[in-house]
């Protein structure tokens, strides 16, 4: 018998739709002919727990630290038991064993570990698959290969596992003991990805409550052209005191010449025109759909990410959804019409976006080299029936399905004008743009655009109808929601220096995975080091104390470039795991020397936050809530227009 072991159950379905026979429902499995495709539910096996290795670990002691296994130990997921003994009864009869996991780092330890526990010593082949649809299946059985090419992505998963274990546990160790030295009596849990997303809030936070607002001053003119009227605005120069940005900041250079402006004649004197296409976007990767699911409706990214997989595996209207990838194998556009039509027969806006696509449109995002170990989130083709969906089940059946269908409408083209004005000397400017084809835009609800000048001429002569001058001021930058965390974890090379870093975070996919970070948000919640206020997630007292008291390397984003370096280095086997873990157990002994009571003590008496709700994490001793959230940006008296 061949065995086929799938990263997940609907993989498993779609290896065994893809097999010659029926399959036939096992426990655990299913059976086609001489193939039996069984699976696992996400990892089955887990880092062993200190005290497995040694009973007095089980007593958390600083003269213990560091924790430092000899030899590493999986033991099962309590939920996991089950299917890991399917998996051990079906390798007893089987002849071959083939590895299907994702074709991913991850996925590579997942199903690998599983093979290697029950002590599987047979031959191991690797089937790869990115696309379930069945075509593209039956493509990937009739090309297996060695499992044992792989090797190098394994260890380098293996490796990240240990590193990632090492840290957590001795560093939640050391901090948790100096917290109960220094009267905290819960524990401080600190982690390599976890951590550095609880810093960015904490930063975030600060820069509000530290940020000193100043005031500024601008000057409109509404000019009267031969094809009608136009604002423009002061472009105040030296001597005048500006900002950094070019931002008046004393109000009576502008108030003068505001009054001596209506009336006043000028004339064109510069004139930029351009034409710009813009393509639709992609198809939703989990965390930009998470982003916009936020923005538009007010869901956190765990309510998206459990609406996925309602939508994914109860009612099977949408492709495997913890995807980090924007792009569809090439193979399915030539299904879309019929895809499309099917999801979208029963919702009439679906319908009617639908009547307007150009299925002989073909976009970028049909590219099979952009797709990796899963394809961006697309509809089934089963007909979906909004109006008995939960409401945010079907506003987010419509993002996703909506994200497909543009890729059928031709891009957005626009005319974009840049005008210069002189007047009385001084130089004003307005910008505006002309729509020419809409393109897929009816589609999507976005910020309106600068609304179109009038036809102009460079030359031609202009007068200033009226003038006003604006009064604003200076604002911190917005608190972070759900939709930008997700996104600064997405792109979280911005909020590093090192260009070296910054390369590397880029090309990592930034901090946690599609998987992982909306429980990385909840998490943080759940253990009072994060609070929700409205949209708006801050920091409370305990968690800006935890970035406080640790050093600051542990609270910023810098070490998962460092480490990824290090990984794609044993990926592409110019590097051994084992100095990669020397190397952190180094560093781990410089951290753990730098856990002090006496710094976390007074972090937790001073530190600014959100006090923690009662429930969400250990009791210690609570401050009031700080007051000053505000908004980035600027304030203004005069809202009516904008420069």
């Amino acid at each position: 018998m061949r065995l086929i072991i799938a990263e997940k159950p609907s993989l498993a379905r779609a290896i065994a739709a893809a097999l010659p026979d029926s399959p036939r429902q096992q426990e655990g499995a299913l059976a086609v002919g001489d193939t039996t495709v069984t699976w696992c539910l996400g990892h089955l096996l887990e880092q062993a727990p200190p005290d497995s290795y040694d009973p007095a670990f089980k007593q958390w002691r600083l003269d213990t630290l560091p924790i430092l296994p000899d030899r590493w130990r999986l033991v099962p997921r309590p939920k996991a038991r089950g299917q890991l003994a399917v998996i051990r009864r079906l390798l007893k009869t089987a002849r071959e064993v083939v590895h299907a996991g994702d074709p991913d780092r991850e996925g590579q330890l997942l199903v690998q570990e599983v093979i290697e526990y029950l002590g599987w010593k047979g031959p191991v082949a690797r089937l790869l698959i990115s696309d379930l649809n069945r075509p593209a299946v039956q493509r990937s059985l009739a090309r297996l290969e060695d499992n044992a090419h792989y090797q190098p992505l394994y260890r380098a998963a293996e490796a990240r596992a240990r590193a990632d274990w090492l840290y957590g546990i001795n560093l939640t160790r050391a901090w948790t003991l100096t917290g109960r030295q220094a009267g905290h009596d819960g524990v401080l849990s600190v982690g390599r990805v976890q951590t550095p997303v609880l810093g960015l809030v904490v930063r975030r936070d600060a820069e509000i409550r530290d940020f000193d607002p100043y005031p500024f001053y601008t000057l409109w003119v509404d000019l009267s052209v031969a094809n009608g009227e136009l604002r423009a605005w002061w472009q105040p120069g030296e001597p005048h005191p500006l900002d950094e940005q070019g931002r008046l900041l004393v109000r009576e250079p502008a108030a003068a010449l505001a009054e001596r402006l209506p009336g006043a004649a000028g004339r064109l004197t510069s004139l930029e025109s351009r034409e710009r296409r813009q393509a639709a976007p992609l198809p939703y990767s989990l965390s930009a759909l998470q982003v916009d699911a936020a923005r538009r409706f007010g869901l956190s990214a765990q309510a998206v990410l459990d609406i996925c997989q309602r939508l994914y595996e109860r009612h099977q209207l949408i492709t495997y959804p913890r995807s980090d990838c924007c792009y569809l194998p090439e193979e399915h556009f030539a299904s879309a019409s019929t895809t499309l039509a099917g999801a979208c027969r029963h919702d009439d806006t679906l319908r009617r976006w639908l009547a307007g696509a150009d299925f002989t449109r073909r976009s970028k995002a049909w590219n099979d080299k952009q797709v990796g170990a899963h394809h961006a989130l697309a509809p089934t083709g089963k007909p979906a029936d909004t109006a008995r969906l939960a409401k945010a089940e079907a506003d987010v059946f419509r993002l996703i399905a909506r994200n497909v269908l543009a890729q059928f409408y031709p891009a957005l083209a626009v005319r974009e004008v840049k005008a210069e004005f002189t007047v009385l000397g001084e130089r004003f400017r307005a910008k505006g743009q002309e729509i020419l084809d809409p393109g897929w835009k009816p589609l999507f609800t976005t910020r309106d655009e600068a609304p179109p000048l009038p036809a102009l001429t460079e030359g031609e002569a202009c007068r200033v109808s009226q003038a006003g001058v604006e009064d604003r001021e200076t604002r911190p930058p917005e608190p972070f929601t759900d939709a930008s965390l997700i996104k600064a974890m997405m792109n979280i090379a911005r909020y590093v220096e090192d260009p070296a870093v910054k390369r590397t975070l880029r090309e990592h996919d930034g901090l946690g995975t599609e998987a992982t970070r909306a429980g990385i948000i909840e998490t943080l919640v759940a253990r009072g080091y994060l609070v929700r206020r409205g949209k708006a997630l801050r920091a409370t007292r305990l968690g800006s104390a935890l970035i406080a008291s640790l050093p600051d390397a542990v609270g910023r984003p810098e070490r998962t470039a460092l480490w990824e370096q290090r990984l794609v280095a044993i990926v592409e086997q110019e590097a051994d795991p084992a100095p990669f873990l020397t190397a952190l157990v180094e560093d781990l002994r410089a951290l753990l020397a730098a856990a002090d009571a006496g710094r976390l003590h007074r972090a937790l008496h001073s530190a600014s936050g959100e006090a923690v709700p009662q429930g969400a994490a250990p009791r210690h001793r609570r401050g009031s809530p700080s007051r000053r959230a505000g908004k980035g940006g600027t304030r203004r008296s005069n809202r009516r227009s904008k420069p």
